[in-house]
């Protein structure tokens, strides 16, 4: 891999890729990005000249040599790219909208990633990404493509199923948010090592035990959440109901929040149905955000990213991302949470399956970390 860095961002014109930019910009000593190629679909133009504009004014402020182009040709930005990222939404946020409105106006839970919504999102999306990983096999076989385009975990399945093509990641911002959670209730310093044993499927993970320093802290978060006194939750767009005490400790496992669509079926479906009914599906009120964003993202006199941004949802994708394209770059050999087939770390399902998992990543890519002990 070459000394200065070619990434292509697909899906270039959304409201995320300022808080992408601003990560590589962090990391600039690091990942000597050169160039950062916006690519869109013709109906993402405004947006995409929108995000360009913008980012060319953060570079400008960072003062940092890296060069942003945009375009609508993909196969010609892929010239070169040594790592793609995929953050689209195929349809766009009417499409979501779709997703989420039509099971809840049929009483059943409506949710872009989960149930029925996120099965018709899948559909959607699969044949794109497969158009894209074909153009990468073509044009930079040796490029690895990092994946936040939801629903991660069945766009890996898919890509690893269909394609063979292997140097692809997919990454989600629910472990990121997990981890947060637990250095805050920890109260960990920069200087402790921690080591979370994360497992599941993408948007349905478990924390099996937290190494603070080699020694397990996780009796202490267990206890937390059983009891209601603490909550895992990071994500601003599921409703916050405490698991049962019951659960919690005949699992000895602490869940991320999606998996109250499962263990809470009905209260979290009541309270889908009761948002729908007053004020429509979340769709409804991202395009609101979106709509705020991009007027702010048009202000010429701005040149970083807005606080605003957070209001979107998906927090901490950017340090996801980057993080892990720095660990492949790098050969940094570190921890991260990431999906990919688990190569028989977990026991009773196929070794090529994608699973969401604590995974060491270096030049290679990622592999299941062999310190952890399998799921039986």
């Amino acid at each position: 891999m070459s000394q200065k860095l070619k990434i292509v961002t697909i899906g270039g014109g959304s409201s995320y890729t300022p808080e992408l930019l601003e990560g590589f910009l962090k990391r600039y000593h690091e990942l000597p990005v050169t160039e950062l190629w916006l690519v869109d679909v013709a109906e993402g133009q405004e947006k995409l000249d929108i995000i360009y504009a913008l980012c060319e004014r953060m570079v400008e402020k960072a003062g940092v040599p890296l060069k942003v182009y945009k375009t609508l040709d993909r196969r010609a930005a892929l010239e070169g790219a040594d790592f793609v990222t995929t953050q689209l939404r195929v349809g766009q946020l009417k499409a979501r909208e779709k997703d989420e409105s039509i099971p809840l106006s049929h009483g059943y839970l409506g949710q872009e990633t989960n149930g029925a919504g996120g099965l018709f999102k899948g559909l959607r999306t699969i044949p794109v990404i497969f158009d894209i990983v074909k153009d990468v096999q073509e044009i930079c076989p040796d490029a690895w493509v990092i994946n936040f385009t939801n629903p991660a975990g069945m766009v890996t399945e898919a890509v690893y199923r269909h394609t063979g093509f292997r140097r692809f990641i997919g990454v989600c911002n629910i472990p990121i948010g997990m981890k947060m959670f637990i250095t805050d209730v920890l109260r960990l310093s920069p200087s402790d090592e921690l080591n979370i044993d994360l497992f599941g499927l993408n948007h349905l993970v478990f924390v099996r035990d937290v190494l603070v320093n080699g020694v397990s802290r996780f009796d202490e978060l267990l206890d937390g959440v059983a009891s209601g006194s603490l909550s895992a939750n990071s994500v601003k767009n599921i409703f916050d109901l405490p698991f049962s005490e019951g659960l919690i400790r005949s699992l000895r496992l602490i869940p991320c929040s999606y998996l109250l669509y499962y263990f809470k079926p009905k209260e979290m479906l009541a309270i889908e149905m009761g948002e729908y009914y007053k004020g429509g599906a979340r769709a409804q009120v991202v395009q609101k955000v979106e709509k705020q964003l991009f007027e702010l993202y048009k202000n010429p006199d701005l040149n970083v990213k807005p606080k605003e941004l957070e209001l979107r949802g998906g927090a901490y994708y950017s340090d996801a991302a980057c993080e892990v394209i720095n660990a492949i770059y790098n050969d940094k050999q570190t921890e991260h949470y990431v999906n990919i087939p688990h190569n028989g770390h977990i026991d009773n399902i196929p070794a090529d399956w994608a699973v969401e998992m604590t995974c060491t990543l270096g030049r290679d890519g990622g592999e299941a970390d062999a310190a952890h002990h399998p799921f039986r």
